[in-house]
């Protein structure tokens, strides 16, 4: 292939090639044949254009210069060349098959074809084209073709090979998809069966290998065991390979298996569908016994009388082949009475007795193998089974206890009478007086020569009598309702085992029996005051023993409390107000705390057997008013703490007379300070109208030692300093005091007043002015007036 930078040079090297053949064919005396000089540059031209992957080019210089060789340089119907038209080409159609069928038999040779049909401008070549093979979507093969039709072998097409087929061809940039076939590959081929032995002895195995080996995992196989003769299905086995088209299983070789062979059948599952090969059988396989059957031996053969001596053998023959010696097992009844693991036999011998007839089995086991035979034996009586009948068999300790031994038929025998195997008579009879440790297991024994019988066990219970049951509790607790409370009864003596009853006020609350003298302890949840007995018995027969009586109080805890008051929760001042703290029900002494507000410590606290008490004041006032609570406890609420009451609101309130009292002092009060203003008013306004006639009378001159007329001290330190005398209470105010309010509406009056007093007839006459000062004010104030008077020392 050439470098980008080549192809320029090559195209332009095919396009000269090609033009110096055309212009050497334009030669007239080249007409004819091509020369060998003009095919060699034929050759070399389309060789140029080929190898730089430019098929066009070289075709069309080929083409024209056989055009020009063949028709001459005359004649032209056309060229191909790039120099003159650029060519078009198309795909029509493509189309995939599969010879000889879509649906073919495994092993079957398939040859996937894909056929194209592309069209080209006219004495155009299409360039190569590319095609594509895919199997369920994936690319498995691929092929550069200037053909039509493309093939693709599949030999000996197997089931992993069926699937979704289709075929793609790319032209240029132009690309076309078959539609998609499914192939189908039916069958399966046949498995190959392989066994690693085929002769074998009982309790081995055999491997049987089971394969496929022209399909692909996973495979489903079957295998199966067989008897050959009779044909019999032993055994059948199933497994899955996921990740090899092969599969081992192991079989056990068990007992009455003689000729055996395998088969094995192989499955493939393909989308929905499941293929099953066919079933393929195995060579046969020899077993070959580990040990015979085993056989019994007893004797002495015929009838077997007791006494004789018995012996019972079982013996198998062990092949040569085995490696292992197998155990063999004597059993009676599922209780094994000999075995051997040493020997190809094992014996049982005993001196016969009845007791010993029945059905005895052989089992013979080594590994997996086991083989079983049985024999009756049948041992005839020589006397029959001794009794023992007591007296009776429970009596009171001091009654007398008889026991007789004897055998029915009365063969002479010899007798023994033992109590848990220690004789205590060598005799048929045995009497006694009877205590505690008499009671026990009894047994007799009858022998005629060597043959000795055991009677059946018979159990004797001597019984002494109890002692009176003691009944008690922990008397340091309180019993509180509600809580459990353990009664405890006790008997030191009698035998056992001992059945104790606790009574409640005669009724039966629980039974028990217990096989020490330790203390039974029952349980009970009182609720009230009540008495408890406790009764004791055992097998003696006489009556039951009671106990003491024993009285249980019960302490009841303080439960709802209430707190209430008597006449309503509002109280007339002055009346006896009653607080009542009460509870539903519990057990005195009860304390009980009465609580104000949210006052932690109470203010009143009694203790009473009542379930009730009262807290009492005389005479209440705003005081008592407020929020009351109150708690109750007793000697059952000390774990759990007081119990309190509901809170009560209590509101005092004054009496009607006391109300009017009030009221009546009240207008009293505001009538006499009402008259005491009045009064104050009026003379203030009394004194107000005389100040000014006695401040418009001319003030008495006096004289200096000079004789001269000097005016009043204060007055004129008042005139010159602005002060004046206050009409109501004549006290010295600042005259801007009310500078602002008395400077308005103000009128000045000229007075003349003449002087009349007997000490100024000494002094010339002379008239006084007085200028009086007026102030209008608001009506609802006294009229104020401010005077001042001027005198002049001529009297003008």
């Amino acid at each position: 292939m050439w470098p980008w930078w080549a192809r320029g040079n090559a195209a332009r090297l095919a396009a000269l090639l090609a033009l110096l053949l055309s212009n050497d064919a334009k030669r007239p005396e080249n007409h004819g044949p091509p020369s060998a000089y003009q095919m060699a540059l034929l050759s070399a031209s389309a060789m140029a254009a080929l190898s730089m992957q430019e098929p066009l080019l070289g075709i069309c210089a080929s083409t024209s210069v056989v055009q020009n060789l063949a028709i001459g340089p005359h004649h032209r119907p056309g060229s191909c060349c790039p120099a003159f038209s650029n060519p078009a080409f198309t795909i029509n159609s493509v189309q995939m098959r599969s010879l000889p069928e879509w649906t073919v038999p495994n092993g079957q040779n398939v040859t996937l074809q894909c056929l194209v049909d592309i069209s080209a401008t006219l004495n155009a070549t299409p360039p190569p084209h590319l095609v594509l093979f895919y199997k369920d979507d994936s690319l498995f093969y691929n092929v550069s073709s200037t053909h039509s039709t493309e093939s693709f072998l599949i030999p000996h097409a197997r089931l992993y090979h069926s699937g979704t087929y289709k075929c793609t061809v790319v032209l240029n940039t132009k690309e076309k998809t078959t539609p998609e076939y499914q192939l189908r590959v039916k069958g399966v081929p046949p498995p190959r069966v392989v066994l690693d032995k085929k002769e074998v002895v009982e309790g081995d195995s055999v491997t049987v290998n089971c394969s496929v080996p022209e399909e692909r995992p996973p495979i489903h196989f079957i295998i199966q065991k067989y008897e050959r003769v009779p044909k019999d299905l032993k055994k059948t086995k199933e497994k899955t390979s996921l990740d090899r088209n092969l599969m081992t299983i192991t079989f056990p070789v068990l007992e009455k298996d003689y000729i055996l062979y395998f088969s094995c059948q192989a499955q493939i599952g393909f989308g929905a569908h499941l293929e099953t090969s066919d079933v393929i059988s195995s060579e046969d396989v020899t077993v070959t016994a580990f040990f015979s059957d085993p056989k019994f031996h007893v004797s002495p053969s015929g009838v077997i009388m007791e006494g004789d001596q018995l012996h019972i053998k079982c013996a198998v023959q062990v092949t040569h082949l085995a490696q292992v010696i197998p155990e063999i097992i004597i059993q009676k009844d599922k209780a094994i009475v000999a075995h051997s693991k040493q020997s190809h036999e094992a014996i049982y011998s005993v001196q016969a007795m009845v007791e010993y007839s029945g059905t005895y089995t052989c089992k013979v086991e080594a590994r997996r193998i086991s083989k079983v035979s049985s024999i009756v034996v049948n041992i005839t009586e020589l006397f029959p089974k001794p009794q023992l009948v007591p007296s009776s068999k429970q009596l009171d300790q001091g009654e007398e206890l008889s026991l007789w031994c004897f055998v029915q038929g009365a063969p002479p025998a010899n007798f023994t009478i033992q109590k848990e195997k220690a004789v205590v008579s060598q005799h048929q009879n045995f009497t006694k007086i009877a205590t505690k440790r008499d009671s026990g297991r009894y047994t007799c024994t009858a022998g005629v020569g060597n043959v000795v019988k055991e009677s059946s066990l018979v159990w004797i219970m001597v019984c002494e009598n109890i002692t009176k049951p003691r009944i008690f509790h922990d008397a340091k607790a309180e019993v509180i309702k509600g809580q459990t409370l353990s009664i405890s009864c006790q008997s030191t003596h009698g035998t056992l085992p001992i059945f104790y009853q606790l009574l409640k006020a005669n009724d039966v609350l629980s039974t028990k029996a217990v096989s020490s003298y330790d203390p039974v302890v029952f349980t009970d949840n009182p609720t009230e005051d009540g008495e408890y007995q406790c009764v004791a018995d055992n097998c003696h027969s006489h009556p039951e023993v009671a106990s003491e009586v024993l009285s249980i109080t019960v302490i009841a805890p303080v439960h709802q409390v209430s707190l209430a008051i008597l006449g309503g929760e509002e109280v007339e001042s002055g009346k006896e107000m009653v607080l009542r703290c009460f509870v539903s029900e519990g057990t005195g002494p009860i304390t009980y705390q009465f609580y104000k507000d949210k006052e932690n410590k109470p203010f009143y606290q009694t203790t009473s057997n009542k379930t009730e008490t009262f807290w009492h004041k005389q005479q209440s006032s705003s005081e008592q008013q407020g929020l009351y609570r109150c708690t109750a406890s007793n000697r059952a609420s000390i774990p759990r703490g007081s119990v309190q009451s509901n809170a009560l609101a209590v509101r005092v309130f004054l009496a009607p007379w006391k109300k009017g009292l009030i009221a009546l002092v009240i207008t009293g009060v505001v009538i006499s300070a009402l008259v005491f203003a009045a009064k104050c008013y009026l003379l203030k306004k009394a004194k107000a109208k005389q100040m000014p006639v006695e401040m418009a009378r001319p003030a008495v001159p006096l004289l200096n030692s000079n004789n001269e007329k000097t005016s009043e001290p204060n007055m004129e330190a008042n005139s010159h300093y602005g002060y004046s005398d206050d009409v109501g209470n004549h006290a010295m105010k600042p005259l801007n005091e009310n500078k602002e309010s008395l400077s308005s509406d103000v009128e000045y009056t000229e007075v003349e007043v003449s002087s009349a007093e007997p000490h100024q007839a000494l002094e010339r006459k002379g008239t006084e002015t007085v200028y009086s000062e007026i102030r209008k004010s608001d009506p609802n104030f006294v009229e104020n007036r401010y005077s001042r008077t001027e005198g002049s020392l001529d009297g003008t």
